[in-house]
């Protein structure tokens, strides 16, 4: 890529605006972020952790997050468990695919087990974890309305062997 500023066009064979490197035509594409994470289970109880981090620093979270270069999404998901939780799963299905075009993002949820409880500990961008019942749930201080979805959701579907994923609930598109 050369060092020109870039242009924002449609590109030949293109329908939208993109920004181009004047000097090489290098298109940058801009696409939607993949996030990845999982509502993990250990009998009746739900894994949660506060996050350290902003957005929402404080608030509480199911284990997720972006999912990387050359990575396959159920991988994703059990690395930010293992990142976020020092947790180890067990993925069972895809609970949900979510759609939150205001950030670009699609959310790739799955089901599952969580395969070490007593190891389970507050990892880099975490502030604390808990293991909680349902009526424990800190609905009120949960971080995204995917989180409450995923929850709820899981609940849905916690003692089906196969299940369709869900998607977002009717007129939900995540924002705040």
């Amino acid at each position: 890529m050369g060092g020109g500023d870039w242009l924002r066009h449609v590109p030949d064979g293109d329908n939208r605006e993109r920004l181009v490197c004047p000097d090489c035509g290098f298109i940058n594409y801009q696409n939607p972020k993949i996030v990845v994470g999982a509502v993990a289970s250990f009998e009746d109880r739900l894994l949660l952790c506060r996050r350290a981090i902003n957005p929402r620093k404080g608030y509480w979270t199911i284990p997720a997050g972006y999912l990387e270069n050359h990575e396959s999404v159920e991988h994703g998901a059990r690395r930010e468990a293992s990142e976020e939780a020092c947790a180890d799963l067990a993925l069972d299905g895809l609970l949900a695919v979510y759609n939150i075009p205001r950030i670009s993002q699609v959310q790739l949820i799955y089901r599952a087990r969580l395969e070490n409880p007593q190891s389970v500990a507050a990892g880099d961008e975490t502030l604390e974890v808990m293991l909680v019942g349902w009526d424990e749930i800190p609905w009120d201080d949960l971080a995204f309305p995917s989180v409450h979805w995923a929850l709820e959701h899981w609940r849905r579907v916690a003692d089906q062997g196969i299940f369709p994923p869900f998607g977002n609930p009717e007129g939900a598109t995540g924002d705040y």
